[in-house]
């Protein structure tokens, strides 16, 4: 949603004529309500202030984005106000703030308001367009401004055919990108755009032409094409995940981590105007003797990329049905009927029922992508059936009466097994059916393999389900006997995992541990704060690294300072990825400060016993968190320190 879709003329002004932070949210707020965008004024205020409360919401540097969902919205809006002289917002670095944007966004958008708040922090980083914004002289002026950026800063949006990622010469010349390149992370947030980020900024640096596909969390941007891949020299394929790879048979290609992407750009750019690369087939084999080390995958790495593929379908489930679920937590009455909490109320009913439908697919879906990981689509029906059975606790005991039995589930370890199980039962039968005529070919992947795969699969579920069962039971049983010092040494292990790669194994492993104690039936008091605890450890990083840019102003260069304020959007909004250039740049003075930051903010949350029912959202769902004043101290204290030790440890830059 580009921000000129949500700006109108009636809801900007150039000359605020407010001179405190209540007047101007006064004089905003108007401005809001000018679009014809809402139901209700005042209410609208109320959530804004609500927010105001919770933490200011001026980023500093100048620049304030109150905001609010609610109800109150019938339609996603903008409005925007420039004061010359600045007033005073309470922004963290103490400085006046002179351009302000509110955001509006309707109780059931997709987190508009999220989305909206990442792409003007992004476009906001630019200190020329800024001072042009706060210096236009007309309304006019002022939304062409933001309409040029924007069609610069996010070029598969622009109706033009230029972009960013096609230059200039390639459009007039009529010629195709030398280079190629897709980025791909597991959650599909951060690392993507930023390894494509970095791509095109080092292929620009070295005269090279290049398009970069993003397969991010809202699918594919900016598409490679026939056309181009035919004529490219080389792709890059800097994946996490699985990206389609097919329409690549035939061509050079540097298969290699997304990580590489932001970090090694320059060397895969050289090797791949080279052609140092293996020609890729689409069967897997590959007769190039230039094979490197980055197409020999490890055990390790193709385990690792088999289980994101599952972890990435599967967080938007947990995510959203987890949220829903805090929701009806919230909107219930307890007195009613504490035994069934959550549906005492109609509403909450509602909210919980969807909640629990979809968060119930967690473990079907983590086990089928990852069987679809190993063995293709053939494998996705095999493994979400086996998730089903560890899900449901289906055994050979129990399956004649599942009524009158005790099913145990075996959770999330057992959707686990499933999910490779069903990967290599599929890729066997693939072996095994190859002998037949080709004649039989069309009838393997819509008969047999989901036909023999899934009796395969059934077979071995309810065969290992009783002892995955008791391997799940004593875990959870270990989990909630932990109190005291155990329980806050925990907190803070998972979430100084949270830190030390910011969106790698480590933090992957650790949020992935937090989701999977939301799945446990009856899930009590123990799990949420094993939830909340790793939540925390994700938003320390960024917002250490905000403060230490903030108040350590001479350890910075100037575009990290600037980089420094969106960290401070992106540690609210629990996106622990904004840290990763900063700890690339400084690995052996960041990562440690992060760590102590974020473990200090893990045990505090534990020591404070405070329970998160939802498995995303920071400071935005701070409401539906137990006991959230201290977890908001706990957040504090946590990135005080890590940002404190962070400016103590880096040296002066050299003016």
């Amino acid at each position: 949603m580009r921000i000129t879709d949500l700006l109108s003329k009636e809801s900007i002004k150039l000359n605020l004529s407010s001179k405190t932070k209540p007047d101007v949210i006064d004089e905003m707020v108007d401005l809001v309500d000018a679009s014809g965008n809402l139901n209700n004024k005042a209410e609208y205020k109320e959530a804004i202030l609500a927010r105001e409360e919770l933490s200011t919401t001026a980023v500093g540097e100048g620049i304030a984005i109150p905001h609010a969902k609610t109800k109150a919205v019938k339609k996603a809006c903008l409005a925007a106000g420039i004061t010359k002289d600045g007033i005073d917002y309470e922004a963290f670095d103490g400085s006046l703030s002179n351009l302000f944007f509110m955001i509006a966004a309707p109780d059931g958008a997709n987190n508009t308001h999220l989305e909206v708040l990442s792409r003007l922090s992004t476009i906001l980083m630019d200190e020329e367009f800024k001072n042009s914004l706060i210096n236009s002289t007309s309304v006019d002026e002022f939304l062409s401004l933001i309409d040029k950026k924007e069609t610069e800063k996010f070029p598969e949006e622009s109706k033009e055919v230029k972009t960013h990622n096609e230059p200039q010469n390639i459009k007039e010349n009529n010629k195709y990108p030398e280079v190629l390149a897709v980025t791909a992370c597991p959650t599909g947030i951060a690392h993507t755009f930023m390894a494509a980020e970095n791509l095109n900024n080092k292929a620009e640096e070295k005269g090279i032409t290049i398009k970069v596909e993003t397969n991010g969390s809202g699918g594919v941007k900016n598409a490679l094409t026939k056309e181009e891949i035919e004529h490219a020299k080389c792709i890059i394929v800097a994946a996490d995940k699985k990206v389609q790879m097919n329409r690549f048979d035939g061509k050079k290609v540097i298969i290699t981590k997304v990580a590489d992407g932001i970090h090694k750009a320059d060397e895969l750019l050289d090797r791949a105007i080279k052609g140092y690369a293996p020609v890729y087939h689409a069967d897997g084999v590959s007769n190039d003797s230039e094979e490197s080390t980055d197409e020999k995958e490890s055990l390790g790495r193709k385990f690792y990329k088999d289980l994101m593929n599952g972890v990435s379908h599967m967080l938007p489930f947990v995510v959203g049905g987890g949220i829903l679920i805090a929701i009806a937590f919230l909107l219930d009455d307890y007195s009613i009927n504490p035994a069934n909490f959550g549906k005492n109320t109609p509403i909450a009913a509602f909210f919980k029922t969807v909640g629990e439908q979809a968060f119930g697919f967690m473990l079907p879906i983590l086990a089928g992508y990852i069987a679809m990981s190993i063995a293709d689509r053939p494998g996705l029906a095999v493994g979400f059936v086996g998730g089903v059975i560890a899900k449901d606790g289906y055994t050979f005991t129990n399956v004649m009466d599942f009524a009158n039995s005790n099913p145990i589930s075996s959770g999330f370890l057992g959707a686990l097994l499933a999910g490779f199980v069903a990967g290599y039962i599929v890729l066997l039968l693939k072996k095994i059916f190859s002998k037949l005529p080709e004649s039989l070919e069309g009838i393997k992947p819509v008969l047999l393999y989901p036909v023999f795969g899934i009796l395969l699969m059934a077979i071995f579920m309810m065969a290992v389900n009783p002892i995955m069962g008791a391997i799940n039971t004593g875990l959870n049983n270990f989990l909630s006997s932990m109190s005291g010092s155990s329980k806050i040494l925990l907190g803070a292990v998972l979430a100084g995992m949270m830190a030390v790669d910011m969106g790698g194994p480590f933090n992957k492993a650790a949020y992935v541990f937090g989701t999977a104690q939301l799945t446990v039936a009856n899930a009590g008091p123990e799990q949420f704060e094993i939830m909340a605890a790793v939540m925390i450890g994700g938003m320390v990083p960024p917002i250490a690294i905000a403060l230490a840019t903030t108040f350590f102003k001479d350890r910075f260069t100037e575009s990290e300072r600037k980089s420094g304020i969106v960290n401070y959007v992106m540690g609210l909004s629990f996106i622990t990825e904004g840290a990763i250039p900063f700890a690339a740049g400084d690995p052996a003075r960041v990562i440690p400060s992060c760590v102590v930051g974020s473990a200090i903010a893990g045990a505090l949350s534990m020591a404070f016993s405070c329970g998160s029912r939802a498995p995303h959202g920071g400071i935005f769902i701070l409401p539906v968190i137990s006991n959230p004043l201290m977890y908001f101290v706990a957040l504090v204290i946590g990135s005080v320190v890590g940002g404190l030790i962070l400016g103590l440890l880096k040296k002066k830059k050299v003016s």
